[in-house]
């Protein structure tokens, strides 16, 4: 397959961390589907993509909240040789899990958790029978944590990285050559906190990565079969840590952390 036949699947891919994966993997050569709910913001993308980098791409338009929607994007998939499949979409919420309202929580479930299972079940099969592509799950340094006011975003996250740990051993165990990832940034400079209303100087500077830098740092992991990319030394020790302590440690650290109010993404 020459590379300028290979697909890559992105969603949320209007901005943030999705639009940085689809720019370095037009540059790659990779024919493009976007996904995601803003259909302007997406043809905007695409025009920019096929000026710059000479590649086709395909909008797709889709809320992943809504099932039907989901099913809509995985029976497409189904039909096609895709051969990246990058789970970016997702969002976070502010305020204690009773305070929240509980159809927002809903929805994380289901573009965090559902969605990545269902898309991940659509392009997982065409993959080993051609023993060859990848998946790249986006999760987060909140996966390895739990936190007051970002109840279900640290354990959506934490399924991610859960589950896409079980799919690579099923994978390794099939002797296949596809490639599965979870990728785990920290707090990184896109569109995400600013949605939240969350202000960035409140968080040291020193916390911070570009998303230049996560999304090569993923990209890189890739091509080496990394199954955890946590980019930045700081981040990889503290997730260590948040593996190896006993509970008990944890939940006070937990406690007192000062953005246990926020998220991390």
């Amino acid at each position: 397959m020459q590379l300028s036949d290979k697909l890559a699947v992105i969603t949320g891919a209007s901005s943030g961390l999705g639009e940085v994966f689809a720019r370095k993997l037009a540059q790659r050569g990779y024919r493009l589907m976007l996904v995601a709910r803003r259909a302007a913001r997406l043809e905007e993308l695409r025009t920019s993509l096929e000026a710059t980098a000479k590649t086709s791409v395909e909008c797709f338009p889709c809320d992943l909240a809504s099932a039907a929607d989901t099913e809509r994007l995985a029976v497409h998939l189904e039909q096609r040789p895709v051969e990246l499949l990058v789970n970016n979409a997702g969002f976070g919420t502010k305020g204690r899990f009773v305070e929240t309202d509980y159809q927002r929580q809903v929805d994380m479930v289901n573009v965090h958790i559902l969605a990545t299972m269902r898309l991940t079940k659509a392009v997982l099969p065409g993959m080993l029978q051609r023993d060859h592509g990848g998946i790249i799950n986006v999760a987060s340094v909140a996966g390895f944590w739990r936190s007051a006011g970002n109840v279900n975003y640290c354990a959506s996250k934490g399924w991610i990285n859960d589950f896409t740990e079980g799919v690579r051993l099923e994978v390794d165990s099939a002797g296949s050559a596809v490639k599965i990832q979870t990728l785990c940034p920290g707090f990184t400079y896109t569109e995400f906190h600013d949605t939240l209303g969350i202000d960035k100087a409140t968080i040291p500077k020193l916390l911070w990565m570009p998303a230049d830098y996560v999304v090569e740092e993923s990209l890189k992991g890739l091509e080496s079969g990394k199954l955890f990319v946590i980019p930045n030394w700081k981040y990889r020790l503290g997730t260590a840590l948040g593996e190896l302590l006993p509970w008990r440690w944890r939940v006070k650290l937990e406690k007192a952390s000062p953005h246990k109010r926020e998220v991390s993404r």
